[in-house]
């Protein structure tokens, strides 16, 4: 499976360009809605990605090994694709992934949740059914 298409990649570097650029300008980094999800199909480490360094590797988001602390942060692209699971499995991108809010808003959400797959359900649940998710409200299981 390819992890990142040229299109993905090409968002994710725009990402980065516009955050260093409003960084260089000192004016309000941007927030935007994660592009990419990586996950391993046989555990629950699952990495969202908004940004790409220019050196093609260095991917910036939300982190979760499935310990229950999901962390904001920079991950290495080959390293995730260098994994190798049992019964000649990998690391895998979700097709059907919709940022749906900001990384900020996945952060609040994923630690409060516990997971970034929770968070995800309760993130799918609030926007389908018109609410604007609340980061400062714990996501209830209900």
């Amino acid at each position: 499976m390819i992890l990142l298409t040229p299109e993905v990649r090409d968002a994710l570097r725009a990402n980065d360009v516009a955050r260093r650029t409003a960084r260089r300008e000192r004016l309000p980094e941007p927030d935007p809605v994660p592009l990419l999800k990586l996950f391993n199909p046989l555990g629950a480490a699952t990495w969202l990605a908004t940004e790409l360094d220019e050196d093609g590797d260095t991917l910036f988001g939300l982190a979760d090994l499935g310990f229950g602390c999901p962390e904001l942060g920079c991950f290495s692209l080959s390293e995730i694709a260098a994994i190798r699971l049992p019964f000649g499995l990998r690391i895998e991108r979700d097709l059907g992934f919709e940022g749906l809010v900001p990384l900020s808003d996945w952060a609040d959400w994923a630690r409060r949740a516990g997971s970034i797959i929770w968070a995800e359900a309760l993130l799918r649940r609030a926007v389908r059914g018109g609410e604007a998710p609340d980061p400062e409200l714990p996501p209830s299981g209900g």
